[in-house]
This record gives structure tokens, C-alpha cells and sequence, in this order.
């Protein structure tokens, strides 16, 4: 396939006018695709229906220790849910808080807890510090960025490298400035490109010097066990490696079972140190007098063990691989060596990032949606949605069928080739 690069403009004006004929068919057709989020589909959601019949009587209700899980209290999870989240997150259950539906909004709870009290019981709370500032990996995920946003917190894009963060720039900021309390990351399977962060990276972050003594590093670990292949990618453990530093509070690590089980109804986790877990137990108590440890049962119940869940997940596996390889297959023989754009090949998560040329995505997804497939903005995977480079799209394949993906990436390569090509010529 000829680079378009290399056309001459009477080329590439001739292979545009073939493309806006091709573009106003399928605008006629009046499509209405949906890609703007990486949801399970129904598939993957069937896999787990048979979770909602496992608690069947009276006796099935009592948790390990005696307690009705129908009633109040147990703050931070009943105890075999703490034992299933540390085996997976290689922690102790005493490291572990089990929440409610949404790792999200631990998260957000954190953060608050941060501005309004501090880190700790004699630390000075985030707000009467100033300008409180947080490292944001780009692209990264949009909601992160939609936190610190809503909460007044600055965010300082940070380059991502093919082996995470670029942390040549993180640990000079982090030395650099006490007003930076914080750094968002997504390590394994990384929204959107589905980088992995390497063992150097982990090392680096559990063991820089930052400024601010107060310093966070939210670890959402949601992909942890969203693999794509036989062969996924492994993570280090960043809270051992921290601990070892002597930064045993510097780790927030989340994740969930949203994407497991159900979004709308999985459960949430916290991991880090006893302390950060003590702390953050006694200001959820104020807001709450315990999480839904029904669904707790539930998913302990059905789940079981790490072998269990390993064998649920290549299920869901089975289900979107192949949705991911119908996406690779479509931009390689639809964009392969035009020297107009490049994507990832994931090794699991849920995404595929796709990058065009310089200034030209906003214009990619707003031509799309006018032909019927809506996609993410263009530059919601920057802080303030500003993409420096105008470049990155994420694309969700997990949501639509087969046939639907097909003609949603066909739309999409269309319009990076319209827009590209419209961008050579007017250079």
C-alpha cells in the first residue's frame, strides 16, 4: 500500500473523491453505532448470571464468621471477600477494604478524604496547602481526569512511554514541587493504549523522592486480570516494593469486579497499608454504616479462588479476542502503511488507542458521528480533554457485535483517511 506521503496532490485528490463517495453511501444507511465506552456485552454479562441463585437459603446468607450479611455493620467487607481481593492483589486481608459497586468512587472518597482531613491523622489536609497539583499519564482515563477537575486539583500531563509513565519527567517534577500530591495510574493493560508499566517503572515510582511528603500514587489496578491471550503481561507488586523503600503509605491500589461480573453490581476494593486501610475505615464511617455484603457473598460464592476467576476470565476472553483481532485486522488492511496512523495490539484491557496524524482526530470523530458511529471525543484521554497532538482516539470493541464493530472500524479508517488526505493537500 502506497504511503500517501509520497502521492502526488492530483493522487491524492483522485483517491479523496473516491472516498467521499464511499463516505455519503454509508452516511446514507443513517447508522447508529455506539463506541464511546468500554462495556461488557451481553455475552460477556451471561457468563455470570448464575451468581444471582447462589445464595438459596437462610444459612447461605451468614458470612465465615456468623454474622447475617443482611444486616448492618462490617464496614470493611465481610472477611472471606477480604481474603479472596488479597489473594489477588497479593496483600494481606488486613491491607484490604471491600466496598460497594465502584472503584471509582473509592477513589473520589479518597481524594476528598485527602483535601479535607490529609493523608493521616497528623497530616495537614490538602486544601490548607494551596494549589494542589496531581501527574497525569497521557492518554490516560478520562474519568480520573474528570475527578481532579471537578475537585479543583491542577493536572500536569505526563508523557507515557511503551514502558509506562515517562518517569525521567515524573521524578523531577515529583522532587521539584511539594504542591504535587499525586499520580494517576492505570498499570497493567493501561487506558487507552494497554501498556503494561515495566518493573523498572514500579521500582522507580515505589522508590523516588518527592517533595511533598504527603505524596499518593493512585494505583487503579482495573485490568489486573483482563487478559486477551495465554501468554498476559505480569506486573510487579508496587506495594511490596514501596514497603521495602520505606514508602509504605505512598500506595492506594483499586480495582473491581465490574468488568468481571456486572458493572452496574460488582464490588470494589482497596488495597495499601494497614495504616492508610485504618484511616480510611474511620472516615467511611461517617458515611456509612457498611457496604452491600449480599453481593459480597455473592461474588466470593461464585468466583471462589484465583483458579476459579482465571478460568471466568477466559471466558471473557473467548468472547472479545476475537472483537479485538477484528479491529486490528480492519486497520491494518485499511491503514497499514499509509503513513497516516498507528495503534496499539493490547495484550489485554479493553481498549485499542488509535493515533492519527497530527491535528487531524477531532476532525476523524466528528466525521464519523456524522456518518453514524459515535465515538470518544477526541481528546477526553488528556487532562481537560486537551490533546496537545489533536492525534488520539480510543477505540472500545467489547460493547457491539461483530457485524456492528465491522462497520463502525470501516466508517472510522474511512474518515482518518478523508481527513488525512484533506490534511496533505492543504498543508
Amino acid at each position: 500500500m502506497a504511503n500517501y506521503h509520497n502521492l502526488s496532490n492530483e493522487a491524492l485528490q483522485e483517491k479523496y473523491n473516491t472516498l467521499q463517495d464511499a463516505y455519503e453511501k454509508i452516511a446514507s444507511q443513517q447508522l447508529q453505532l455506539d463506541m464511546t465506552r468500554g462495556k461488557p456485552c451481553t455475552e460477556q454479562l451471561d457468563l455470570s448470571q448464575p451468581m444471582l441463585d447462589v445464595l438459596t437459603s437462610a444459612s447461605a446468607v451468614k458470612t465465615e464468621n456468623g454474622l447475617d450479611a443482611r444486616n448492618y455493620g462490617i464496614l470493611d467487607g465481610i472477611p472471606e471477600a477480604k481474603a479472596f481481593f488479597a489473594s489477588i492483589l497479593d496483600v494481606s486481608p488486613e491491607q484490604v477494604i471491600v466496598g460497594g459497586n465502584s472503584s471509582l468512587t473509592m477513589m473520589h472518597d479518597s481524594i476528598v478524604q485527602f483535601l479535607l482531613h490529609g493523608v493521616s491523622e497528623d497530616a495537614a489536609p490538602w486544601v490548607k496547602q494551596g494549589n494542589v497539583k496531581f501527574l497525569c499519564p497521557s492518554p490516560g482515563y478520562d474519568r480520573h481526569f474528570a475527578i481532579c477537575e471537578a475537585l479543583g486539583i491542577e493536572m500536569i500531563p505526563v508523557a507515557m512511554t511503551p514502558e509506562g509513565p515517562n518517569m525521567d519527567e515524573v521524578e523531577k517534577l515529583a522532587a521539584a514541587d511539594p504542591q504535587i500530591k499525586g499520580i494517576w495510574c492505570v498499570p497493567k493493560y493501561s487506558n487507552p493504549d494497554g501498556i503494561t508499566y515495566t518493573d523498572n517503572v514500579v521500582d522507580r515510582l515505589a522508590t523516588m523522592k518527592t517533595a511533598a511528603d504527603d505524596f499518593r500514587i493512585f494505583w487503579d489496578n482495573a485490568y489486573t486480570v483482563h487478559h486477551l491471550t495465554d501468554e498476559p503481561d505480569e506486573l510487579k507488586d508496587i506495594i511490596t516494593a514501596a514497603s521495602k523503600a520505606g514508602n509504605s503509605d505512598r500506595v492506594l491500589q483499586f480495582a473491581s469486579t465490574s468488568k468481571v461480573t456486572f458493572p452496574g453490581s460488582g464490588v470494589s476494593v482497596l488495597a495499601s497499608s494497614e495504616s492508610n486501610i485504618a484511616f480510611y475505615k474511620k472516615n467511611l464511617s461517617i458515611q456509612s454504616i457498611g457496604p452491600d455484603k449480599l453481593n459480597q457473598l455473592r461474588h466470593v460464592a461464585f468466583l471462589k479462588d484465583k483458579a476459579t476467576l482465571a478460568d471466568h476470565m477466559k471466558k471473557h476472553a473467548a468472547i472479545i479476542a476475537p472483537k479485538f483481532q477484528t479491529v486490528l485486522s480492519i486497520l491494518n488492511e485499511k491503514l497499514g502503511g499509509k503513513g497516516i496512523a498507528d495503534w496499539t495490539n493490547p495484550n489485554g484491557g479493553y481498549f485499542i488507542s488509535l493515533n492519527t496524524m497530527e491535528g487531524c482526530a477531532k476532525q476523524v470523530v466528528e466525521l464519523a458521528k456524522k456518518a453514524g458511529v459515535t465515538l470518544t471525543s477526541a481528546g477526553a484521554t488528556y487532562p481537560y480533554g486537551k490533546d496537545p497532538y489533536d492525534a488520539n482516539i480510543r477505540i472500545a470493541p467489547t460493547l457491539p457485535p461483530i457485524q456492528d464493530l465491522k462497520k463502525a472500524i470501516d466508517v472510522l479508517c474511512l474518515c482518518v483517511e478523508m481527513v488525512s488526505i484533506n490534511h496533505l493537500l492543504h498543508k
